[in-house]
């Protein structure tokens, strides 16, 4: 996480799927296709291909020999190594919400597509072979590879994607269950290696063959052998066909994923110079403070640092003065996360925007950057900040045009002026005495109104109250000032920290005021929209935490997802910026443009790094010779 806890809440997954179902179907537009006949699928002239991208060509033709990004020769071996210290975990199952999954538990598994970190909305074979669908896209046939296995030796058939699919539809997480539905009408095995996905007629076409293609695929066998229910907690993980295997696992301390030696997929050109290390080694430590001392420590030598507080004031230990550790800033092109304070709007004392925006006028961002974080961060307005997404000015034009229909049922602030950002505050003062008057103002005009001790009260007496839920310690020096800053003008603010088991279930309770949230967009938004920001999701906390259920939005997120050229697409994403922006669903916090790494000196990359990722696990290396020197003046 961009701020100053020590550590990141989450850790992207390799797979889209974990952390955003149906957020990763990209596209259905044809790259380098041919015509075929398939003679399973009666006469119909197929589009086969081996990838598919959005909006254009691919960048890779069918006989690239690896990524552009990637060193070919990168030797295997070694270890990598990193900490969390965001929550324990108690589960080898991150398709449940039963327990607390592992870091990278979803490391095991793989899907038939898979992207790439230079290119946006691209996506290629990985356990497929080929594609093939008709002109109407009403339906793909995946191919598999021949010789693709599970880490058991098993052989991977259609009839386990079949399963995979069907057990997600059925019992996986509420958002696979919302989801998968609302494309995929159905699935066909054809024979042992192909698979025939039928799609909703009323289903966008966009994104369509990614919605199928991003599944995760694990062994029915292994699932019927554990004799557990899908939903069940388990630390002995399904069976995958993926690179990584389980080592060693100790409940809630550590984890090791270890190289499958027999992995089917080693010589495929989209691997070629990934899945360097022969293990990946979690460490799981109580708190941040911590965690940093076992860097310094040499217990784990690979830390991606998130505390501005530390990157100024810390690194300054004696291995890093001996050379034996490398920081170093390196470029992040990928748009802000999207860290804000999240407002709960399942509370009735926070459906008024006017009080939404009076608590967010409150919140000091630059103060808060200039005291407590060096400088170090820029402020987030959009949701796609950092992007030609985001709404800027006035809504004019193609845009201007989307949103006309709607101007009755929108808060005339979208037509009238600028996209909402939180105007900048006093960078010497924690209190803006500006603010406050303009937070008091609309405070009044929504019924809130100062008594004698300075509380305001609605017409029935009550109290506005405000509690900020954290796990933090780290977070405190940042939420006080901020509850200060709010009770001074009237409103009964209040932090309340709790452990990170107690802050993940009162989020899927829906049993907050306010939490520190992502939320992460992507360069070509589709239905995993809904998720984040639709009324389909508004009752699972775990990604629509803030509860925002709107009709108008749910029909600006379709006409998002409907889109079926960029200029389209872009139109209607900057109309949806504008208009949640004006929802005040958020307070937004701050992001940061690179990527802050210090590393024991034995990990290389390649000179290049891609725009989209930094990609520690996915493409860097060991250095077998500074490794061993480093073993042999005792660093590690």
């Amino acid at each position: 996480m961009n701020g100053s806890v020590a550590d990141a809440r989450r850790l992207p997954p390799p797979a889209p799927w974990i952390a955003l179902p149906f957020a990763a179907a990209l596209a259905l537009a044809l790259a380098a296709p041919v015509r075929a006949q398939d003679d399973t699928a009666g006469d119909d002239d197929l589009i086969v291909t081996y990838g598919v991208s959005t909006f254009g060509e691919l960048k890779y033709g069918p006989d690239f020999e690896h990524l552009d990004y990637v060193n070919p020769d990168a030797p295997q071996g070694g270890e990598m190594s990193f900490a969390w210290s965001s929550g324990s975990f108690d589960s080898m199952h991150p398709y449940t919400t039963e327990g607390r999954g592992a870091v990278l538990s979803s490391i095991f598994f793989e899907s038939m597509l898979t992207g790439t970190s230079d290119e946006i909305g691209s996506s290629y074979c990985l356990l497929c072979e080929s594609i093939a669908y008709p002109e109407d896209k009403s339906y793909v046939i995946f191919t598999l590879r021949d010789g693709v296995e599970f880490s058991d030796g098993t052989p991977m058939t259609a009839q386990d994607v079949l399963f995979s699919y069907e057990i997600l539809r059925d019992d996986g997480l509420p958002s696979f269950r919302a989801n998968i539905p609302l494309t995929i009408a159905g699935a066909e095995v054809l024979d042992d290696r192909r698979i025939r996905f039928d799609f909703n007629p009323d289903a966008p076409l966009r994104g369509r063959i990614e919605a199928a293609g991003g599944l995760p695929v694990f062994s029915e066998a292994s699932h019927i052998a554990s004799g557990l229910d899908f939903s069940d907690a388990r630390l002995e993980p399904l069976t995958g066909s993926g690179p990584y295997v389980l080592g060693e696992v100790e409940s809630g301390q550590r984890v090791v994923y270890e190289r499958n030696r027999d992995y089917w997929g080693d010589g495929l050109p989209i691997n070629v110079g990934r899945n360097n290390f022969d293990s990946i080694r979690i460490e799981y430590y109580g708190d941040g403070v911590a965690a940093f001392e076992g860097f310094t420590a040499g217990n784990y030598l690979f830390r991606q640092e998130s505390s501005s507080v530390t990157w100024a004031n810390n690194y300054d230990f004696p291995a890093l003065e001996r050379g034996d550790v490398i920081r170093e800033t390196l470029p992040d092109g990928t748009i802000a996360p999207g860290q804000s304070f999240a407002i709960n709007l399942r509370r009735e004392k926070f459906q008024d925007p006017r009080v939404r925006e009076a608590i967010a006028l409150m919140f000091n961002f630059e103060w808060t950057n200039r005291t407590l974080f060096f400088g170090l961060y820029s402020p987030i307005d959009s949701f796609w900040e950092n992007t030609e997404l985001e709404a800027t000015g006035l809504p004019e034009g193609d845009e201007l045009a989307l949103l006309e229909p709607f101007r009755d049922r929108l808060r005339p602030e979208v037509f009238e002026e600028p996209a909402f950002a939180t105007p900048p505050s006093d960078p010497e003062s924690a209190f803006d005495r500006r603010h406050a008057r303009s937070a008091l103002r609309l405070l009044e005009e929504a019924g809130w109104v100062p008594g004698d001790d300075g509380l305001v009260r609605n017409e029935a007496g009550e109290t506005l109250q405000v509690e900020f839920l954290n796990s933090s310690p780290l977070f405190d020096r940042i939420i006080n000032p901020y509850v200060e800053n709010l009770r001074a003008i009237g409103i009964d603010a209040s932090m309340n920290r709790v452990d990170n088991a107690q802050l993940q279930q009162r989020q899927r309770d829906a049993d907050f005021d306010m939490i520190t949230e992502h939320f992460p967009m992507g360069y070509e938004p589709g239905s995993g929209l809904r998720q984040y920001f639709g009324s389909i999701g508004a009752d699972e906390a775990l990604f629509n935490s803030p509860g925002l259920a709107d009709p108008t939005i749910d029909e600006l997120i379709e006409i998002v997802v409907d889109a079926e050229t960029r200029e389209e697409m872009e139109t209607a994403v900057r109309a949806l910026d504008r208009v949640l922006r004006w929802e005040i669903i958020r307070v937004p916090q701050w992001f940061n443009d690179s990527h802050w790494v210090a590393y024991y000196d034995m990990y290389r990359y390649p000179e290049t790094l891609p725009p989209y990722s930094l990609g520690f696990l996915d493409f860097w290396w060991v250095d077998p010779e500074a490794e061993q020197a480093l073993r042999d003046r005792g660093a590690i």
